[in-house]
C-alpha cells in the first residue's frame, strides 16, 4: 500500500516523501511541476519506492491516475499556495481555489477511490491575531483569527474538510503547523514567504550581513520534525480527533538562530536594523507568538519533536554542504 502526497515537489511534501522513503515504504507523488534535481538524485537511492505523476488537483482525471496507480491507504495533501501580500492582490482568486476548492476535490477523489485517511497540513497562521502575545497557543482553546488570505484559506478548509470527510465516509486528521525552515526549502512559485532561516543562511553564503527586522517570536520547527508528525498522523490506527498542533512546542526567534548561527560560521555576520532602517531578514510573522501546544499529538501518537535550534543548525548545515 502507497501513500499519495500531492505538491509532492514542495517544500514540506519533499521532507513528507524522503521521509517515507528512508523508511522502505511506497509513495506517490503529484505535482504540476518536476523534482528538483537534488531530490530526484536523492529519492532514488532510498529503500523505498517513489512513483510521481504530473498533475494538478484542480483536474479529476489527474487525482484518479494518482489514486490508482497503485493501492492507497492514505492522503497527505500537501498541495498549497502559501500566498504573500504581492500575490493576495494580484491573484486572490488562484489562492482560494487552489487552498480551498483543491482541498476539497482531493478529499472527494480519495474517498471515490476508496481510500480511507486524508492528512490536511494546516497552518498556525489560522490563529491570527489571537496569537499576538500569547505564551501558549492551544489548539482547543485560542480561537482562530487569521488576518491574510493565507490564513483565511487554511482555517476555511479546516472548517469544510471534516464534514465532507464525515459524509464521505473518510478518517480526517488536519495538523497545524508551526513555522516551518529546513531542508528543500526554496522559492517553487507558489511559495512567498521564505523562513529566516533560509534568508540567513543565503546571506551567510554571499558573505552579506544579516540585517534582522522586528525579532517576531514563533515555534519555527524544522521540516523533518513536520515530516514526522504528518506521518506519524497519517499511521494512526484511529482518529481520537480531528485537529492537532504540529511544532517543536518551544517559541525561538530569528535572533536567536542568528547566535546557533554565529557559533557554526565564523564568518557569519548579522544584527538588528537601526530605528528607520531596511532589513534584509524579514521573519513574516508580524508580532509575538507563542509556543504550539503539542501534547495531544504526543500523547496520541508516536510523534516526538527531535530538533531544537542547535541541532537543526548541524543538521541543515550539513544537508547544504552535501549539496
Amino acid at each position: 500500500m502507497a501513500i499519495v502526497v500531492t505538491g509532492a515537489a514542495g517544500f514540506v511534501a519533499l521532507n513528507v516523501v524522503e521521509h517515507l522513503l528512508n523508511a522502505g515504504r511506497d509513495v506517490v507523488g503529484l505535482d504540476r511541476i518536476p523534482l528538483p534535481s537534488r531530490a530526484a538524485r536523492d529519492f532514488a537511492a532510498l529503500p523505498g519506492h517513489l512513483t510521481m505523476v504530473d498533475g494538478s488537483i484542480m483536474s479529476d482525471a489527474d487525482l484518479a491516475r494518482a489514486l490508482t496507480i497503485r493501492p492507497i491507504e492514505a492522503v497527505i495533501h500537501c498541495a498549497v499556495i502559501t500566498a504573500g501580500p504581492r500575490r493576495e492582490i494580484a491573484d486572490p482568486g488562484t489562492i482560494v481555489a487552489v487552498n480551498i476548492d483543491g482541498a476539497v476535490n482531493t478529499l472527494l477523489a480519495a474517498a471515490r477511490h476508496g481510500v480511507k485517511r486524508f492528512i490536511y497540513p494546516s497552518s498556525g497562521a489560522v490563529y491570527g491575531a489571537s496569537a499576538a502575545s500569547v505564551d501558549v497557543m492551544d489548539e482547543d482553546a485560542l480561537r482562530p483569527a487569521p488576518v491574510n488570505l493565507y490564513g483565511l484559506t487554511k482555517f476555511a478548509a479546516e472548517s469544510i474538510l471534516p464534514r465532507v470527510a464525515e459524509t464521505q465516509g473518510v478518517a480526517l486528521t488536519a495538523a497545524r503547523l508551526g513555522v516551518v525552515y529546513g531542508p528543500w526549502e526554496y522559492a517553487t512559485g507558489v511559495r512567498d514567504t521564505l523562513s529566516p532561516m533560509l534568508q540567513t543562511l543565503d546571506l551567510a553564503d554571499a558573505g552579506t550581513e544579516a540585517v534582522l527586522g522586528p525579532p517576531w517570536r514563533g515555534d519555527y520547527t524544522l521540516s523533518r520534525d513536520i515530516a514526522a508528525g504528518l506521518v506519524a498522523l497519517a499511521d494512526m490506527s484511529s482518529t481520537p480527533r480531528t485537529l492537532y498542533n504540529l511544532a517543536t512546542g518551544r517559541a525561538t526567534t530569528a535572533e536567536d538562530w542568528c547566535r546557533v548561527l554565529q557559533t557554526r560560521l565564523p564568518g557569519f555576520r548579522w544584527r538588528r536594523a537601526a530605528e528607520g532602517e531596511a532589513w534584509n531578514v524579514d521573519s513574516h510573522t508580524g508580532y509575538d507568538r507563542g509556543a504550539m501546544a503539542i501534547d495531544r499529538i504526543v500523547m496520541d501518537t508516536a510523534y516526538r519533536p527531535a530538533f531544537d535550534l542547535d541541532r537543526a543548525a548541524d543538521h541543515l548545515l550539513a544537508w547544504r554542504k552535501r549539496g
